[in-house]
Order: structure tokens, then C-alpha cells, then sequence
């Protein structure tokens, strides 16, 4: 519970009541390792956050998994159109490690927004944090090759290669797990030469 009062504090201090009011509105669960948090086809009515582990992003495409993204320590989950617009989600949430997440509950959520409003600056943020995210990993794929892609994730996430499966890291790349093994190479060789 510390840590998810640490980052939204990092957003807003909250006082001594609006923490209480956070702590009833949360429930923790943990997931074991590749146990499924969220399934496609359900309607999504939880905002998590994730205290301890790694989620895995990703959808369903003609029998393949396409991984979308990797949530790791201090960032919320949401299958957001699903959420707000109250229709089945098309993505699915993975734990790829054993995981703590927090969960708020819609209505949970609703109470907390009418008791202390400081929360929907908290969700706002959440909120614009999420779309830079999606939006900086949209552009990626329409401006940079998949070896760019793949330094970027090295420079700002390297620690996702210790703790994510390869092919996973390929699917998040655009690439088959030959190619990602092929890039790794020649950016190995770049950097000792």
C-alpha cells in the first residue's frame, strides 16, 4: 500500500483523511507468474496498479498473441474504451512474473472522485500518462526501424530483458524471435567496436 500512496503522492500530496479514503477504496490481489489478469471479450471495470512485478499487455491476433506493451512498478492498467464506454475489451492482461497489483473498483473509484476531488487530478494525470505512452510507441513503429526500436526499449527499459520472456520482447518489437536475435547481435557488436 506505501508504495501506490508514494506515486500518487508524487502527483498531489495527499492528507492524513484522503489516504485513509484511498486505502478503503483499493483491494490488493497478486497474480502468479503468466496467470491472466484480464481477459479480452469482458468489460472492464477495474483500474490497476502495480506495486510489485510485470504485466504483460496484448491482443489476440487471428490465434497469435501481438504484445502491446509491459507495465512494471508504479504505472496503472486500464482496457480504457472498454472502461468508459462499458463494451467488451479486445486486449488481455498477462502477469509474466508473480505480481501485486492494487485494484479500484469503478464504484469504488466514483465514491473516492465525490469524497476528495484531488483524486480526478490523480486520475487526469494517470489518465495523460497512459496516452503519452501509447502515442510515443505509435510513433516508434512509424518512424524507427525495429533495431532503433529495440536500443530504445535497451536505453529506457533494459531491465524488461531480465525479466520478460524473449519472444515477448520480439511480438513488443514487430519482429520474429530470429530477427530480434540477429539485431541483439549486430547492437552488441556495434557497442564493442
Amino acid at each position: 500500500m506505501e508504495k501506490l500512496i508514494e506515486n500518487i503522492q508524487l502527483y498531489t500530496s495527499l492528507n492524513k483523511d484522503e489516504i485513509d479514503l484511498l486505502r478503503e477504496a483499493v483491494d490488493k490481489k497478486t497474480f502468479r507468474k503468466n496467470e491472466m489478469i484480464f481477459t479480452e471479450g469482458k468489460i472492464a471495470n477495474d483500474i490497476f496498479f502495480v506495486t510489485k512485478g510485470c504485466v504483460r499487455l496484448f491482443y489476440n491476433v487471428d490465434g497469435n498473441d501481438k504484445t502491446a506493451f509491459f507495465y512494471t512498478e508504479g504505472q496503472f492498467i486500464c482496457a480504457g474504451e472498454s472502461y468508459t464506454f462499458n463494451i467488451p475489451a479486445i486486449e488481455n492482461y498477462q502477469a509474466i512474473e508473480n505480481t501485486e497489483i492494487f485494484v479500484f473498483g469503478k464504484s469504488k473509484i466514483n465514491r473516492l472522485l465525490e469524497l476528495a476531488p484531488k483524486f480526478e487530478v490523480i486520475a487526469r494525470i494517470a489518465t495523460e500518462n497512459e496516452l503519452i505512452t501509447c502515442q510515443r510507441v505509435i510513433a516508434s513503429f512509424v518512424t524507427k526501424s525495429a533495431e532503433e526500436r529495440y536500443v530504445d526499449l535497451l536505453n529506457t527499459q533494459g531491465e524488461l530483458f531480465q525479466r520478460v520472456p524473449q519472444q515477448y520482447i520480439a511480438s513488443f518489437l514487430g519482429v520474429s524471435p530470429e530477427t530480434l536475435s540477429r539485431i541483439k547481435t549486430r547492437v552488441f557488436n556495434k557497442r564493442i567496436s
